[in-house]
């Protein structure tokens, strides 16, 4: 019989989860059958795949060891290669790690990816730091491959959970640098349009209709020319491509996106001020610490492949600071 105690880090967690972790050379299907038919309980007692683990809770797995870890000697494959010569680190703690991630970089391997993430780069820079107690330092949201800017890493389960809960309930505060296509009517405005689930599958689309979701953009012109506006952003919503979107749906895309974006201006944009990426930077990101609560704000400044692009278009670039913690 195997037995697990249950530590800080794992407080919240699932059971289902935390055992298909744990367990990683047992089925899933086999995982919740043993669950069923009480072969593995929590303090003693019968469990429930959904429900969540405290800290202190023992875990007790009935079998052998052979049964249940299988072959642990297998080694995993190894980790791709990364260059870290160019990581921008804007803070680090023992809860997070926050860095200024460069156009290009996407947060996590997916469809056509296969390596040079920011999940790759963070765990070669954290070394043997990078898994603690079963969780290996991720993303704690979400930041387009060809956004550049602030990303926050967890480095700590309880991390994790705790920006869940910020980004879902909006306690972040996300700023934005922005070029946009032609001259903005007004200095100042809100862009508060309905956006489509960017995720919705084609069932439910067709079960239920397109699923709206509530998004609001809002924005100050900080110079801008007849053909083009410099822009500083907030979103007070976390929509997939939610600026891009939105900047598109009142004509005035994004210079530089290949998917929302105006492709003549963008070839413009490329051929006269040498845009060569998507003009969209993440640079002012406030949120209360996983730790304490206390507020932590970090700036990452306009990269300068932007700030040559803003000299050659007639616009001006206005710096930002590193980063910094105010309690």
């Amino acid at each position: 019989m195997l037995e697990y105690r249950v530590t800080e880090d794992h407080a919240g967690v699932r059971l289902d989860k935390y055992l298909k972790k744990t367990l990683a050379s047992v089925p899933f299907s086999h995982l919740f059958k043993m669950i069923r038919v009480k072969k593995i309980r929590v303090n003693g007692k019968r469990a429930t795949p959904e429900q969540p683990l405290v800290a202190g809770d023992v875990i007790t797995v009935r079998g052998t060891d052979a049964q249940l870890l299988g072959d642990r000697e297998r080694k995993p494959p190894p980790p791709p290669e990364v260059d870290l010569s160019e990581l921008k680190v804007l803070h680090e703690d023992d809860w997070i790690v926050i860095i200024d991630k460069p156009s290009g970089m996407a947060a996590h391997t997916g469809s056509g990816i296969t390596g040079g993430t920011v999940v790759d780069v963070i765990r070669a820079y954290l070394g043997n730091k990078a898994e603690r107690n079963g969780f290996s330092a991720s993303p704690a949201h979400r930041l387009d491959r060809e956004t550049s800017g602030v990303i926050v890493i967890a480095k700590r389960r309880p991390a994790m959970v705790h920006f869940t809960e910020v980004f879902t309930e909006h306690k972040a505060k996300k700023r934005y640098l922005v070029m946009v296509k032609g001259k903005l009517q007004q200095q100042a405005g809100l862009i508060d349009t309905p956006l489509p689930e960017h995720q919705q599958t084609a069932e439910s689309r067709e079960r239920r209709g397109v699923n709206m979701q509530e998004a609001r953009t809002r924005y100050q012109v900080v110079c801008q020319t007849a053909e083009a506006a410099y822009v500083q952003c907030t979103i007070e919503t976390g929509r997939t491509h939610q600026i891009r979107r939105h900047f598109a749906s009142i004509g005035h895309p994004v210079a530089g996106d290949p998917k929302h974006g105006d492709f003549a201006f963008n070839r413009e944009a490329k051929s006269k001020w040498g845009l060569t990426r998507l003009f969209l930077h993440s640079t002012r990101l406030e949120f209360p610490h996983p730790e304490d609560g206390r507020k932590m704000v970090v700036e990452a400044k306009l990269p300068e492949e932007l700030v040559d692009v803003l000299k050659r278009a007639g616009l001006e670039a206005k710096p930002a600071a590193g980063a910094r913690l105010n309690d």
